[in-house]
């Protein structure tokens, strides 16, 4: 009777503590979707090919469309070339930095430079980015005497380079010795094995790594605040102001004539994050991460 009564309340608790685990599920997951939702339905409508390939439009005309109940003229092109350059050119100085110092991160862990190297990237990470555009403006804006797309693209740098390096890190720690001893009987040199033997054997990791340092910067609109400022024509010019798609969304909040472009720009933005997350996660289930 005793080991009956245990069983039944061991069922019981298993039963409750399963219950509370989907009710605190819930709770959380119906705001996520009530928010995914709406921007969804609303920017589902604003979506077209002049939307994603017209510049912002001015205040005026977006001011007489509304009041003629006509849908806002142009859309967020401006938006998407500037996020794009900023992000290639942080990626490109970011990724090859960052794997070369996660290489040494994990090769020389007990030499004081490599644990100096190592706590300045647990300070970066943890770093506010509105920290990081401050001091960007400060290093960068002030000395050239004006916003640009380079300073946003250096913010984005800075913010991309920790998760980089801990990634590479972190995936050479797990690739087992006999790899790099087996490369240097063979003859290879020391960074020949690194960079022929070892980065190859942890790609998958190490990209996976990469696209999610940069969904992770993608959304930032803070540092590109004090940096690149912004600019309602389509720039391909990294020494002016440039545009992106956060710093539009901010835009399009302070003014109320374009407002309604809100929810296009933001579906973007969330569909632009979801298919590098989706991307990632393929890359890590492909190469078996």
């Amino acid at each position: 009777m005793k080991k009956d009564s245990n069983v039944k309340a061991r069922i019981f608790k298993n039963n409750l503590l399963y219950v509370v685990v989907c009710v605190m599920s819930a709770l959380t997951a119906i705001p996520l979707l009530a928010i995914l939702g709406e921007v969804l339905v609303k920017g589902w409508q604003q979506l077209g090919w002049s939307f994603l390939t017209e510049a912002t439009p001015n205040a005026f005309k977006a001011m007489m469309a509304a009041q003629k109940g006509e849908p806002i003229p142009g859309g967020i092109a401006n938006g998407i070339v500037g996020t794009l350059m900023m992000l290639f050119t942080a990626a490109i100085v970011a990724i090859p930095v960052g794997i070369l110092c996660g290489i040494c991160l994990s090769e020389f862990r007990k030499n004081w430079f490599a644990k100096t190297v190592s706590y300045i990237t647990d300070l970066l990470q943890g770093t506010p980015s509105i920290i990081i555009g401050i001091i960007v403006y400060i290093w960068v804006v002030v000395p050239m005497k004006g916003y640009s797309g380079f300073a946003g693209s250096v913010a984005l740098f800075i913010m991309m380079l920790p998760l980089i390096i801990r990634s590479t890190e972190e995936t050479m720690k797990i690739l087992p010795p006999s790899l790099k001893e087996a490369g240097l009987a063979l003859g290879g040199n020391y960074w020949r094995v690194m960079l022929k033997v070892m980065l190859p054997a942890s790609f998958g990791s190490i990209f996976t790594g990469i696209l999610l340092a940069v969904s992770r910067v993608v959304g930032e609109t803070a540092p590109l605040m004090f940096t690149a400022l912004g600019g309602a024509v389509i720039s391909y010019d990294l020494g002016r102001p440039m545009s992106a798609v956060p710093l539009m969304i901010w835009e399009f909040f302070n003014d109320p004539n374009l407002q309604d472009l809100i929810w296009g720009a933001s579906l973007f933005l969330l569909a632009l994050v979801l298919c590098l997350n989706l991307l990632a996660k393929r890359i890590a289930k492909k190469w078996k991460i």
